[in-house]
């Protein structure tokens, strides 16, 4: 059983390590203004992050088959070997380093991409500012648009 608590912990470390190659891909993708391929990226990323709860889940099981009041891996070092106990510890601060990576990453991907929506949104702004007509009189009460008198005659179509 300690054997397949390794394992779920060696496959635990690969997944994060490959979640962290892929958070930074992600952000490349969005400096390159690519929304398209960081859609696809983010649905991986997602399965990704549901096969590591599963692997969670499953290794909370395999410890309490271990150890029936345990509910981590750090409890049952007590009973360990002290070269299984050394093991269990290098992986999970290996697991731990790589989950503190990912969240620094990640954070920075959120900042980016808030960054770029904000960018679009004013700039969408503006643009409907430029088109949007200067006279707020442009429209009677009926709904229709004004006839105000202009001085540029020939652009009306009069002489």
């Amino acid at each position: 059983m300690l054997r397949l608590i390794e394992e779920n912990l060696v496959r635990q470390n690969k997944a994060m390590m490959l979640m962290f190659f892929l958070l930074e891909e992600e952000f490349a993708r969005l400096t390159k203004l690519k929304p398209q391929s960081v859609s696809r990226l983010e649905l991986s990323l997602q399965e990704l992050m549901r096969q590591v709860a599963a692997e969670r889940a499953s290794l909370r099981t395999m410890v309490r088959r271990v150890e029936s009041s345990a509910n981590r891996v750090r409890d049952l070092y007590p009973g360990l070997d002290k070269a299984m106990a050394e093991t269990f510890r290098e992986l999970l601060d290996m697991l731990d380093a790589t989950e503190q990576k990912c969240a620094v990453q990640a954070s920075k991907n959120g900042e980016m991409a808030r960054a770029l929506h904000d960018q679009s949104k004013e700039l969408l702004q503006f643009m409907h500012n430029q088109i949007k007509p200067k006279n707020t009189t442009a429209y009677a009460r009926s709904g229709r648009f004004a006839q105000a008198p202009s001085n540029a005659r020939l652009l009306t179509g009069r002489l």
